[in-house]
């Protein structure tokens, strides 16, 4: 039998687990892709017009379309104050990435763009495009938790030191038996 403290902490989930649920879901992970290209849609598919990270470097801005206070409708660009990708230098990637990737990026200056946990914290609290991501408009889906939840939730896993979920351990592919050969 297992002792009632010990089931305790084998029921409950890795204080990271929520939070990565949220970074690792579409409205994040469009705009934190590997490549150079934004995402669009729940499908994350690339952005349309061939909109890369070096669309500064060709003399526009993401705000050229994606206007701060714009209506919303389905099809519509996604509006929020100073919408932009990370730079190229820092690309801040989430796609692709395991839940303890992600977890050791946030955690790492060097990787999340010099921000300490106080400022992860405002960064997910009051940034604008982080804020719209929940409240994504018509045709896009949400993320799996509010916003207050979700700062409850990274909040919580601050408290508790920024601890990083294990990697879950690779498993063998097995070798499938040779076919056997047909009698003739």
């Amino acid at each position: 039998m297992v002792a009632p403290f010990l089931a305790l902490v084998l029921s409950q989930a890795h204080p990271f687990d929520d939070v990565a649920r949220v970074l690792l879901h579409p409205r994040c992970v469009n705009c934190h892709p590997a490549g150079e290209a934004p995402l669009q849609t729940d499908a994350s598919r690339p952005h349309h017009q061939h909109v890369t990270r070096r669309i500064e470097a060709l003399g526009t801005h993401c705000t050229a379309c994606h206007r701060p206070n714009a209506p919303q409708g389905v099809g519509l660009p996604p509006s929020a104050a100073e919408w932009k990708m990370p730079s190229a230098e820092l690309p801040l990637v989430f796609e692709g990435r395991s839940p303890a990737q992600l977890c050791d990026q946030l955690k790492d200056p060097a990787r999340n763009g010099g921000l300490s946990p106080e400022a992860l914290r405002e960064h997910m609290a009051h940034d604008p495009r982080v804020v719209w991501s929940f409240s994504p408009g018509p045709g896009r889906t949400p993320p799996p938790l509010t916003h207050p939840r979700f700062l409850e939730a990274f909040e919580a896993w601050l408290q508790q030191g920024q601890p990083c979920p294990k990697e879950a351990p690779k498993v063998p592919k097995s070798k499938a038996p040779a076919p056997a050969e047909r009698p003739r």
